[in-house]
């Protein structure tokens, strides 16, 4: 059986664009000689649709699609993904399915059994799930079509009463078909690869494996659709973070033709949860989701041009530099603020950058209107001393002189700000923390300069002075974030295993880490929880992200 992925970036709610591509790849696929090809999940309206789903103009739309697509299906068969609507008298008004088209019908429809409500998932809020499971026939093949988290619900500790493969098993199918909407984390490859070789073990079947690509807001899925053998052996995998197909050759032994890639001893068999923050992780893939989470956002918003606050420090060098590789350098803007408290070495390092670039840039000093906020308050501020606030007018300044350009010249503002000053409040509201995405809100300040030194792998790019000097907000004389913050090489620790892994405090201080540290640290990420609520969309590159996944309360006494 000639089986082929088709693993394509879609446009949420783009449905003149999703039907026309979805069907210009099943000519390429009949033209192959394919018997069946295979598109990701909810491919018809993109994912994840979210309350859109609620919208019965955005389900006829849906299925309005669907027909124009089951129309060019002659001689192929054809699995993709729809909301279906349940007609059942009881039970939410959607299922998550997939559709199996074959000679211009529906042939049939298989639902999703289970929905996901962790991180960044929230299925059970629009969906019903499957109640009874049936394999699909196609030439003379049965397939077990599996939908995303359906295959997942494997190990010691099963997330949801029914696994929809124990109940098709029992049906004697030749091969699974999994249609995923996964999203990219610096882990997650490496989570696939073994939850797909646990399934091949399990059934002793082969799997095809087919995932979404491309960038919906803050989500970034990154492909690498798989094949299995049903020996585990890796047999194909599909392009990262790239639109790409290709067609696979099922033999009725369960082999797959062609070279192994990756053999099955060499396959990883659990999942990647590292017990501390390793900066270098997946670096370049991590680079690469960022890069495609700026392009897509600016192409499927319909945006042309980014402007970014460039200071001559860390954050903001990166953010330029994967602003400029994802946009174009003729697309990117940077405006140098300088004020009394700028050091010369800061506008130099960040002009150098902008000419390495070759991106446009302006200087633009703050200090007229700085001294006018401080005129301007002075009969309330009289007497008192310079402080956190006479600080903040600097930062909210930049912010105004950012925010007007953009509006003038319909340009975004790139949001500089990293996940360790997000995570402890090291930011002003209104001031630097305004923006349309942030860039590096997922990145903890050891991740940006693992990013920095991987940008300049080949060639000097970021000004070596930028990489090597100690960071700061330069809001005051002298100043350095570690005046504020504990070294960014324990801070980052502590935060990674509060966030990412979730352990209380006193699972970190056993860890060995200085308890009064640690409960400074975990204060201010609680306590700075109101910022963040009112923070711009994060590229989310990590398993546990600021924004939709980590839903929080704003007042709450826990560690505060």
């Amino acid at each position: 059986m000639k089986i082929y992925l088709a693993q394509q970036n879609y446009h949420l709610g783009n449905f003149e664009s999703n039907t026309n591509k979805i069907i210009a790849a099943i000519h390429r696929a009949k033209s192959q000689g394919a018997d069946l090809v295979v598109f990701s999940e909810l491919a018809i309206c993109g994912y994840p649709p979210r309350d859109f789903l609620y919208f019965d103009h955005f389900i006829e739309k849906c299925n309005e699609s669907l027909d124009h697509i089951r129309l060019a299906v002659e001689g192929v068969g054809v699995l993709i993904g729809a909301p279906q609507r349940n007609t059942n008298s009881s039970g939410k008004s959607l299922f998550n399915a997939v559709y199996f088209l074959e000679n211009q019908k529906v042939q049939q429809v298989v639902q999703k059994t289970c929905l996901p409500t962790y991180d960044v998932f929230d299925e059970d809020r629009y969906f019903e799930k499957a109640k009874d499971w049936n394999i699909v026939s196609c030439k003379g093949k049965k397939i077990a079509v599996t939908i995303c988290e359906d295959i997942w619900n494997v190990g010691s500790h099963p997330l949801y009463t029914v696994c929809p493969m124990d109940q098709m098993i029992q049906q004697g199918p030749d091969v699974m078909i999994n249609l995923s909407a996964s999203p990219f984390d610096y882990t997650h490859n490496t989570d696939r690869l073994a939850i797909l070789k646990t399934n091949v073990e399990k059934y002793q079947l082969p799997i095809f494996y087919c995932n979404a690509v491309g960038s919906q807001t803050e989500i970034v899925f990154d492909g690498q659709s798989m094949v299995m053998d049903k020996e585990a052996n890796l047999c194909g995998q599909l392009k990262a973070f790239e639109e790409d197909e290709k067609l696979f050759i099922l033999n009725d032994d369960g082999t797959i033709s062609g070279e192994v890639i990756t053999k099955k001893e060499k396959v990883a068999s659990k999942e990647l949860t590292p017990d501390k923050l390793d900066a270098s992780l997946n670096i370049a893939s991590l680079y690469q989701a960022i890069v495609l989470g700026i392009k897509d956002y600016f192409s499927k918003m319909g945006f042309a041009k980014a402007i970014i606050g460039s200071s001559g420090g860390i954050d903001s060098a990166v953010t330029l530099a994967l602003a400029t590789e994802a946009l174009g350098s003729e697309n990117v803007v940077a405006i140098l603020m300088p004020s009394a408290f700028s050091s010369s070495h800061s506008i130099e390092d960040a002009v150098l950058l902008s000419k390495n670039l070759q991106n446009e840039y302006h200087v633009l000093p703050i200090k007229i209107i700085y001294d006018t906020f401080l005129q301007e308050l002075q009969p309330l501020f009289k007497q008192t001393s310079f402080g956190l606030a006479e600080e903040n007018i600097q930062s909210r300044s930049r912010g105004n002189v950012l925010m007007a350009i953009a509006n003038k010249f319909g340009y975004i503002l790139l949001n500089t700000s990293n996940k360790s000053e997000l995570a402890t409040g090291y930011g002003t509201l209104y001031g630097d923390m305004a923006g349309g995405l942030g860039v590096l809100g997922d990145c903890y300040k050891l991740q940006v300069y693992a990013l920095a030194n991987y940008i300049n792998r080949n060639n000097e790019i970021i000004p070596h002075h930028i990489i090597t000097k100690p960071p700061s907000a330069e809001l005051r004389p002298n100043q350095k974030d570690s005046d504020s913050l504990p070294e960014y090489d324990e801070l980052d620790q502590i935060l990674y295993q509060y966030i990412e892994l979730e352990k209380g405090p006193t699972e970190i201080k056993n860890l060995h880490f200085n308890p009064v540290v640690v409960d400074r640290v975990l204060k201010l990420v609680n306590t700075n929880e109101y910022k963040r609520n009112q923070f711009c969309p994060i590229i989310r590159v990590s398993p546990k992200a600021f924004g939709v996944g980590r839903r929080m309360p704003i007042v709450a006494k826990y560690l505060s």
